[in-house]
């Protein structure tokens, strides 16, 4: 415990330096929902309708642009070879540096969304709502990302691999994260239903995202 204790500071620490990746996904969440009402344009209850959506759009949108660090650093320096090694089980150690990837790249788009509501037209209420949601659902998308993430960084592909196997696996926490978040907001659909089952899918990737992304791992650096 005391290692992997370690593994989440050392991750945190690196994430949270000038180009550690953190910083980058919070200003592209914050570009994205910026220059969304210019888009759309001045009708605050189009804003306000398509508020959800657009925060939870943005939201994936920037862990997916930061998921190429959870591994290739390491990677990079030859640390991940001493962490394969390692009497820890593997399975173990990404479930550590997926939680310290979230703690620093997840986890602030959360605590920025009640600010950026506001540029939504989106009143107390429903930016409590979306970030309730998008707390319970981008550890789904930190956790199913990271297979990605392994398999990008064994298979020498890059970013565009790790978007293509990590957005159909992103859909689900998407459909029932906005589901959840405009039942919140105007109903009629019950809140309880949807939240239940974005819970769920973030408990399955949580099981199964660490033994998925070891056993890339595994099999790639052999």
């Amino acid at each position: 415990m005391t290692a992997l204790a370690a593994l989440i500071r050392r991750d945190i620490r690196i994430a949270l330096r000038v180009g550690g990746g953190a910083l980058i996904g919070v200003l592209f969440f914050l570009t994205v929902v910026v220059l969304m009402p210019f888009a759309v344009g001045p009708d605050l209850a189009l804003l306000t309708r398509l508020g959800p959506a657009i925060l939870w759009l943005g939201a994936l949108l920037a862990s997916l642009l930061t998921l190429d660090r959870l591994f290739m650093a390491d990677h990079e320096d030859g640390s991940l070879d001493l962490i394969v090694m390692s009497r820890t089980p593997l399975e173990l150690t990404c479930a550590a540096k997926a939680l310290a990837h979230w703690l620093a790249a997840g986890l602030p788009l959360v605590i920025a969304t009640p600010v950026l509501g506001l540029l939504l037209n989106l009143d107390a209420t429903a930016t409590s709502a979306v970030a309730l949601t998008l707390l319970a659902g981008t550890p789904a998308l930190t956790f199913t990302g990271m297979i990605g993430a392994a398999l990008a960084v064994t298979l020498h592909r890059g970013g565009l691999l790790l978007a293509v196997l990590v957005l159909p696996l992103s859909i689900p926490v998407l459909i029932f994260g906005v589901a959840a978040s405009e039942a919140a907001i105007t109903g009629p659909v019950s809140f309880g239903a949807p939240f239940s089952i974005l819970c769920a899918l973030s408990l399955i990737s949580f099981v199964i995202g660490p033994f998925a992304a070891a056993a890339s791992l595994r099999q790639g650096l052999d």
